[in-house]
């Protein structure tokens, strides 16, 4: 039986303005990726999705970012080793609280946008960010491109990582993803996302926009909650893994 863990970015409604579909997505992944407020989100806008989450019996984890509310957290922002651990440190900290505060248990930590592309190229930015988990607590999650230097960076420091690939996003032959300003970069037929993605849990290998295979290792699979059709991509997405034999559960039970 193949398992796999299906997760959503979630939380990224911020004062007046609402994004996504946070609870109707909950019915189908197993995993909330949850805005800490530099990129998205607001105290009561983390407190709600949390609750959310928990009632639904699916596993929190944070999703730190850039500083970067205009630009949502995908534009590159230079930022030294050390102030990567501090930012990871102060958002972690927050989601932690509110978890804590409700009644349930921190699972995982996945970073957002810029900050996350960023880290799977270089070793020394996932290596702070990898240390501030590590500090936080060493039993947390730390959610990554699958084969990037983030995953690297979380086995060398003892933590428990968990290969990430997406349902709707196209590959370059380096295993990243392809940048969201090139044209090819989504994939928004649900038919070609369901072959790439169970093709990516059972045999283990994407086919690049060069048309390429590249071998890939899939523990997680996320799935975006914004888009126009997401709730209906979420649900097809759901029914077709489990169909094709592959169990969808969170990381820990």
């Amino acid at each position: 039986m193949y398992v796999v863990d299906l997760n959503c970015d979630m939380g990224e409604s911020f004062g007046p303005y609402k994004k996504g579909l946070d609870e109707e997505l909950l019915e189908y992944v197993t995993s909330a990726n949850v805005a800490c407020g530099f990129h998205a989100g607001d105290p009561s806008t983390i407190r709600e999705t949390v609750q959310m989450a928990l009632d639904k019996n699916v596993a929190v984890g944070a999703h730190p970012g850039l500083q970067d509310l205009v630009g949502f957290g995908r534009r590159k922002i230079e930022i030294t080793p050390k102030e990567a651990y501090d930012i990871m440190v102060y958002q972690i900290g927050a989601l932690q609280a509110f978890v804590h505060a409700e009644g349930g248990k921190l699972q995982h930590v996945k970073p957002h946008g810029a900050l996350y592309n960023m880290a799977a190229k270089d070793s020394v930015l996932s290596e702070a960010i990898a240390e501030a988990v590590y500090k936080v607590n060493p039993e947390l999650i730390l959610y990554g491109l699958s084969g990037g230097e983030l995953i690297e960076a979380g086995e060398r420091i003892g933590l428990r990582t968990a290969s990430e690939v997406f349902a709707d996003r196209t590959y370059q032959e380096d295993g990243s993803l392809t940048d969201r300003s090139d044209g090819r970069a989504l994939i928004t037929n649900a038919t070609e996302a369901v072959k790439q993605v169970t093709r990516m849990v059972i045999a283990q290998q994407v086919n690049t926009v060069q048309n390429n295979d590249i071998s890939i290792k899939a523990e997680t699979i996320c799935i975006h909650g914004d888009g126009r059709n997401a709730l209906k991509f979420a649900a097809y997405i759901r029914e077709a893994l489990q169909e094709a034999g592959i169990e969808v559960k969170k990381m820990v039970n």
